[in-house]
């Protein structure tokens, strides 16, 4: 997933749970878990699962998290007015998630 508006600390923080767990649980653990993050990977993980499937023909059973990343991706440069008219700066920032599973 690209562009994902949420912060790559944040994001990093239900990554390193699901790293080389089977993908049920992973999966179990990312929808128990009450967060955007979480949502997120949800939805990378159900993905991924679909690509194995479809283009190595592998049972989802077989599936394992071999490895999940969160990269930083670009930042939206806002700004907001501070005392006396400044500009105040708000840095809203975005993140990559990748997932790698595997059936070993």
């Amino acid at each position: 997933m690209r562009y994902a508006r949420l912060s790559p600390s944040k994001a990093r923080d239900i990554i390193r749970h699901v790293k080389g767990l089977p993908l049920r649980d992973a999966l179990a653990l990312v929808e128990a878990t009450p967060n955007k993050a979480a949502d997120l990977l949800a939805r990378t993980l159900r993905s991924a699962a679909a690509n194995a499937r479809k283009n190595f023909e592998v049972e989802e059973k077989d599936l394992k998290v071999a490895d999940a990343f969160v990269d930083e991706g670009p930042r939206l440069k806002r700004w907001r007015a501070r005392a006396r008219g400044m500009p105040g700066r708000r840095v809203k920032r975005t993140s990559h998630l990748g997932v790698v599973l595997s059936d070993a």
